[in-house]
Order: C-alpha cells, then structure tokens, then sequence
C-alpha cells in the first residue's frame, strides 16, 4: 500500500500542476521532499521506500507542527501566515485516514483492554500496543492515552 499513498502524491501533483493551483501544488512538493528525507533516512537500515504507516506518521508530524506554527502566528496577530499553515495542513489531511470518533475509540480501547487482559494502570503500556497493532492509521494514540486511563481506573 505504500505505493498507493506515493502513487496519489505524484498524481495529486501532475493534477494540481495542470490546473496551475500553485498552493496544492506547493503543499504536494513540500510532501514529497519530505518523504524524499525520510527515504533517504530509511536506507542506511536497508529499506529503499519508508512503508505507510511511517508515511503517515511523518504525515501526522508534518499535521502537528503546521497546527502549532499557525497558533503561534495567530496569538503573534499574523493571520495571513496562520491561514497559509491552515491550507497546508488541509492538503495534508486528505492523505490522511478518517480518524475514530469518540464512540468508536472508547470501543477500540475497551476492546484492547480486554484483549491485553490489563487489570490496572501499570497495564498501559499493553493496552497501548494492541491499539497501536490494530488501529494506528485511524486512531490518534495522543488522545487515546486518556482513554486508556480511565478505563484503566488511573
């Protein structure tokens, strides 16, 4: 699958070019430099192409700092480079997968706490892993965490 998501790239960015739509073509680039790093990165571990889920990740990463760049321009009164990190951050959301709403993720977490047999908080880190095997393109681990602490009674 780790074509599919490379495969979308380049013809999301052949499609933005041709349309001449310079953000989406800006935003495309700046994804596949980045995926470009993380290949080259991989190698030295003796894999030529960083698999999707790491793509992803590096996706999310790309999702978090542009969130936090475009606050700190709002509270620095500079909407216009806020609103610019925001676009980006939307190109980068539709390679995304649909994150779980709350319902589905206090499922995912009790399922996984019945899975790990975790009987307390010291448990966490199991519970953690099998959310992490089972659902780690659509569930976000930052707000499971939460979750999986109440659940565990911490």
């Amino acid at each position: 699958m780790a074509d599919d998501l490379r495969t979308r790239f380049t013809a999301e960015l052949k499609t933005a070019m041709l349309a001449k739509d310079a953000a989406r073509t800006s935003g495309l680039r700046m994804i596949t430099a980045k995926l470009k790093d993380a290949d080259i990165a991989a190698r030295p571990s003796g894999v030529e192409k960083v698999p999707d889920d790491q793509i992803i990740s590096m996706l999310r990463g790309m999702v978090k700092s542009r969130a936090e760049s475009a606050a700190m321009y709002r509270q620095g009164n500079r909407p216009e480079l806020a609103e610019k990190e925001e676009a980006e951050i939307a190109i980068i959301e539709s390679f995304l997968p649909q994150q779980m709403d709350e319902a589905a993720m206090q499922e995912a977490v009790r399922d996984a706490v019945a899975e790990s047999g975790a009987q307390n908080i010291k448990d966490m880190g199991k519970v953690m892993a099998v959310l992490r095997a089972k659902h780690a393109a659509s569930l976000d681990m930052a707000k499971a965490g939460p979750l999986v602490k109440a659940a565990l009674g911490g």
